[in-house]
């Protein structure tokens, strides 16, 4: 197998770009995505995602220019670059579908898509995120089938997980190890080598694809395990009639205490793969009872979160179907414009479906993909806030009553840190913090 690598990174989005761009400074490199428009924005030097420093993306751009393309960086969307690859690095999504079952078409169709141009020597690494197995099992296949080549003969397979934290600028790419495999030791090592060149951190390498598969897995299953575990407790917590964070503040003191606050669980990965482990699990005849009982109860919880909002306001006497509530927030995540998944647009559902009147505010977010995704506008600057705020119409008295009856805090943003909640809302009015981020003196409850 050829050391002189020239790479394909497919999906140019929050995993691909960074990675990308990390082995641009050893390599050759195409950004392959298929949409069009994502790629010329990248010529351009224009990354909406925020995920890296735009003089990176330029210095890449221009280094594979001036070096007449022995290093830096390519975004394509044509099979003639792609081609010119041997090391092929899959960076799609893997969503789930309508009943919570995995949809791996966007992963057979990068599969399908490699088959095309694959070379015999060449090698394919999947970072997507699956249940283990699912390489050998299903995206192997699609390559056998459309390119002819046979596997571990003519061409070579690993597993290294993605472990990127979109918004994180600290546990970057870089300063996370990661875990490679090989579907033979000779291509283990070599895999684990091409990644030591870029992660400072340092690589583990895993003895098979399908332990890389289910070492990612279980990683982000974990976590919303954990995170519904505190969650359920803010909602029985909240019968009672005490506050969750002050409980939480009084057991952290212990030493082996872990200290999981509650929230909202959406995004790509958290909300996502602990169903991809759940449907390999039940594949091999075992039902993952406490897994699936803990995505529940992260479900619920922004269904909670509004009927809570509402309560609030009922109790204070507002009408709730003449009344008006601004979101604060809309990206899954604080101080990221990443919308994958976000539980904020179920907590907006439920506050239409009672009648109320719904603003949401982000200035991370792009109200175009939010829009065509979810089917709801984003307000993007406090400009556009603040007239509202102001704004009356001819079913309440006009004079010196504000805009809004209710705000919800659902990401914390550094940007609302410094907003005049209270010179928003009328009187009375609820606020509500779902990130507990604000200020006690002036919320009504929080999570």
């Amino acid at each position: 197998m050829s050391k002189e690598y020239k790479i394909a990174v497919i999906g140019q989005g929050y995993v691909g770009l960074p990675l990308a761009l990390a082995f641009a400074k050893h390599y050759s490199v195409v950004g392959y995505d298929i949409k069009k428009e994502r790629v010329e924005q990248l010529k351009q030097g224009v990354d909406l995602t925020k995920e890296v420093e735009i003089d990176q993306l330029k210095v890449s751009l221009l280094e594979y220019q001036t070096s007449g393309g022995i290093r830096g960086y390519l975004p394509s969307y044509t099979l003639e670059d792609l081609a010119q690859a041997n090391v092929f690095i899959i960076t799609v999504p893997t969503p789930i579908n309508q009943f919570n079952a995995p949809d791996l078409s966007p992963l057979k169709g990068a599969s399908k898509l490699i088959a095309s141009v694959i070379k015999k020597g060449d090698i394919v690494i999947y970072e997507s995120t699956v249940y283990p197995g699912c390489t050998e099992e299903e995206c192997i296949p699609v390559i056998e089938q459309f390119s002819t080549l046979k596997f571990n003969q003519d061409f070579y397979v690993g597993y290294s997980p993605e472990r990127i934290n979109p918004g994180d600028k600290v546990n970057t790419l870089e300063t996370i190890v990661k875990v490679t495999s090989g579907s033979t030791p000779i291509v283990a090592e070599e895999i684990d080598l091409l990644y030591r060149m870029i992660i400072k951190a340092g690589t583990h390498k895993a003895p098979s694809l399908k332990v890389a598969e289910a070492a990612k897995v279980i990683e982000n299953a974990q976590r919303d395990v954990n995170i519904s575990f505190v969650n359920e407790l803010a909602l029985i917590f909240d019968r009672i009639g005490i506050d969750t964070q002050d409980v939480l503040e009084a057991a952290g003191t212990k030493f082996n205490f872990l200290k999981y606050k509650p929230g909202l669980v959406g995004g790509h990965c958290i909300s996502v793969d602990p169903y991809y482990l759940a449907h390999k699990a039940i594949q091999v005849g075992y039902y993952p009872d406490v897994i699936l009982s803990g995505r529940r109860v992260n479900d619920e919880i922004p269904v909670f979160i509004a009927s809570k909002v509402v309560k609030l306001m009922i109790q204070k006497g507002i009408d709730v179907s003449r009344s008006r509530v601004l979101l604060l927030g809309f990206a899954f995540k604080e101080n990221c414009p990443d919308t994958r998944n976000t539980k904020v647009a179920k907590i907006y559902e439920e506050l239409v479906s009672y009648g109320i009147e719904v603003d949401v505010y982000d200035p991370w977010v792009n109200p175009e993909e939010v829009r065509e995704e979810y089917g709801i506008e984003v307000i993007t600057t406090i400009d556009e806030v603040e007239k509202r705020v102001y704004q009356t119409s001819d079913h309440r008295l006009p004079s010196t009553n504000k805009h809004y009856e209710g705000v919800v805090l659902t990401t914390a943003h550094t940007d609302f840190r410094a907003l005049d909640i209270e010179n928003m809302i009328s009187s009375p009015a609820v606020i509500y913090d779902a990130k507990a981020a604000l200020d006690r003196e002036i919320i009504d409850s929080r999570l």
